[in-house]
């Protein structure tokens, strides 16, 4: 008996402790944001510190105008004082303190502080603050009374060609499925796509899908992406419909090696063709020798050189002059002479002699 009480005293103690960490961990799940002063004027600066956040997590302030903690940021980024943002990192236990100057925002308050985070897990959270001497106006009424909301995963269709492997703009689908879960029709709805590459915020882009969705029905939604021409590496297309960043999708781009080949090409060519250009040239304007013999002189130098062999000569042609025993003379007897003179007297020391008999 005192076994099974002990059992469940120990069972029902821990129950409790269960309890009691996930009160304070569900507690903390959303991040939350605090100011130092609820209103200031243009100049001044205030306090923005948070708890509950991400660890090591990069973060963006910014003062929007025309929003509310409980609809959001409605007009997106571009109703925020974007020159006037600071960015903050969390700590290892997700919190922050950042000053952050006060400026207007272009449209009308009433105006929040936005803080979000910039890449990562999408984390957001928006603390009331009042810009002293700035307008105020009321909120836009929402004149579709239509909501969306994405009922499956984005992907992307598509693949690259032979053209993107040489540097052609990449270019994809953005494939997705929204649902109208307001009480109204959505009449051509305007989705904004956004591409961002590593810690860059995104450079979003209007798109009209041409249709109406019927409050409770679902349509399928494709809208075009390209990114700049040459690019690479890890994007995020985000997608963001009234104001509000709807999904995110991954996309790796593969390098353009066609480029990288064609520049090595151009390395290899170019050089060898200026080359043969240059020796063209060279070739061309270099002065010719009398004889036609063309060359650098060799033969002439080896002739110079001590030791060394002279080579055979080629038969020189004949040549006009002769040396003065071989000149013709003008006499008409001599004129068929070509040979050295020489003695044929009788007396002549070299010729013999023949006497006859006495």
């Amino acid at each position: 008996m005192n076994g099974k009480v002990r059992i469940s005293a120990l069972l029902a103690l821990l129950l409790l402790m269960a309890a009691a960490v996930a009160v304070p961990a569900s507690a903390a799940d959303p991040p939350t944001v605090k100011l130092s002063k609820s209103q200031a004027g243009t100049g001044g600066s205030i306090t923005v510190t948070g708890d509950g956040w991400r660890a090591r997590a990069l973060l963006m302030i910014l003062i929007c105008g025309q929003s509310v903690p409980s609809t959001g940021v409605t007009g997106g980024t571009n109703s925020c004082a974007n020159a006037d943002g600071r960015a903050v990192t969390t700590d290892a236990e997700g919190r922050f303190s950042r000053k952050l100057p006060v400026a207007e925002p272009p449209v009308p308050c009433p105006c929040v502080v936005h803080v979000a985070t910039v890449q990562g897990a999408k984390a957001e959270a928006d603390a009331v603050f009042q810009v002293a001497g700035h307008a105020v106006e009321p909120l836009p009424a929402d004149a579709a009374g239509g909501r969306l909301s994405v009922l499956t995963d984005t992907r992307l269709d598509g693949s690259g060609g032979l053209l993107t492997w040489f540097g052609a703009p990449p270019a994809r689908t953005l494939v997705f499925t929204v649902g109208n879960v307001g009480t109204s029709p959505v009449k051509n709805p305007v989705f904004q796509v956004g591409t961002s590459h590593g810690v860059f915020a995104p450079q979003w882009e209007e798109q009209q899908w041409r249709g109406t969705i019927a409050p409770g029905r679902k349509a399928r939604i494709e809208l075009p992406v390209e990114l700049a021409a040459g690019a690479h590496g890890d994007y995020t297309v985000s997608l963001k419909y009234g104001g509000r960043v709807m999904a995110e999708q991954p996309w790796g781009v593969g390098r353009p090696w066609g480029v990288t080949l064609f520049w090595i090409l151009v390395a290899l060519v170019v050089p060898a063709a200026l080359f043969r250009v240059g020796m063209a040239v060279v070739d061309r304007v270099r002065p010719r020798r009398s004889g036609g013999h063309r060359g650098f002189g060799l033969p002439e130098l080896a002739l110079r050189l001590p030791g060394s062999k002279q080579p055979q000569q080629e038969a020189a042609p004949p040549s006009n002059s002769t040396l003065p025993w071989f000149t013709p003379d003008s006499d008409p007897g001599t004129a068929g002479r070509l040979s050295a003179p020489h003695d044929d007297s009788p007396t002549s020391p070299t010729t013999p002699t023949r006497k006859g008999p006495p």
